[in-house]
């Protein structure tokens, strides 16, 4: 089985943060985490430096190569930064993305 995964810590949000399944909104000092197992990209987030991890309110999302998965893990980067209720943006909506 084809897997990948990345990880970003320090990523600070505020601004109504990101929205999550489990925790409703967070915000603060977060590190992201997107597994990618060949068909679809996994994408998390937990307070820096703490054990529980939060899925990221639009994960799993269908994700068919490495690269678009790690374009995924950007763009849930930038959108965890920018805040504003982030969520796991749509794959179709990567283009631009190195």
């Amino acid at each position: 089985m084809v897997r990948a995964s990345w990880t970003t810590t320090g990523v600070f949000t505020e601004r109504e943060g990101v929205r999550t399944e489990e925790a409703g909104f967070v915000t603060g000092d977060l590190t992201v985490h997107t597994t990618w197992d060949g068909r679809q990209a996994d994408v998390k987030v937990q307070y820096t430096g703490t054990s529980q991890w939060f899925t990221l309110t639009g994960s799993p999302v269908p994700c068919t190569s490495q690269q678009d998965s790690r374009r995924l893990h950007q763009a849930v980067v930038e959108a965890v930064r920018a805040g504003g209720g982030a969520i796991v943006p749509h794959p179709d909506r990567l283009r631009g993305y190195p």
